[in-house]
């Protein structure tokens, strides 16, 4: 590989990256630190978490306003109801992985399997906001005119 503007390992090891212009040449050398990336990974997790159990919760709050007489009223409670609990549990789980120390060996089977469990739940949880989504929130509009 040759050296020219833009080659760079992740790690910051190996080739130089021109980050100044063609006169002068700046080295890294400093390693990712694979806590500071999983962290950062976890928090932004965390934020769209919280945006989708935000939504979730509006969503209850429209269904309950249009109350029993909605054709899916018992679904879509039961559906956005499963869909916070998880969320929640995601978030938990969010929190357990960021606490462990990534540069420990021995912590790597633990986290993984955290991790792996974070991952389906996430889908889970996917799913079944695209059936909350089928079912539907809002009452459907009246076409008949006003008079």
């Amino acid at each position: 590989m040759g050296t020219h503007t833009g080659d760079m390992e992740l790690n910051g090891v190996g080739e130089t990256a021109n980050l100044q212009g063609e006169g002068s040449r700046i080295t890294r050398h400093r390693e990712l630190n694979m806590n500071h990336y999983a962290n950062k990974k976890s928090a932004a997790e965390s934020m769209l978490d919280i945006a989708l159990l935000m939504a979730n919760a509006s969503q209850l709050k429209a269904v309950i306003d249009q109350g029993p007489t909605f054709n899916f009223y018992i679904p879509l409670i039961v559906l956005i109801s499963i869909s916070l609990v998880l969320q929640i549990v995601v978030g938990v789980l969010l929190i357990f992985i960021v606490k462990y120390d990534l540069n420990n060996p021995a912590k790597h089977a633990k986290l993984d399997d955290l991790n792996n469990a974070a991952t389906g739940l996430v889908f889970i949880i996917v799913v079944v906001n695209i059936f909350i989504t089928a079912f539907g929130v809002q009452k459907p509009v009246d076409d008949a005119p006003k008079s």
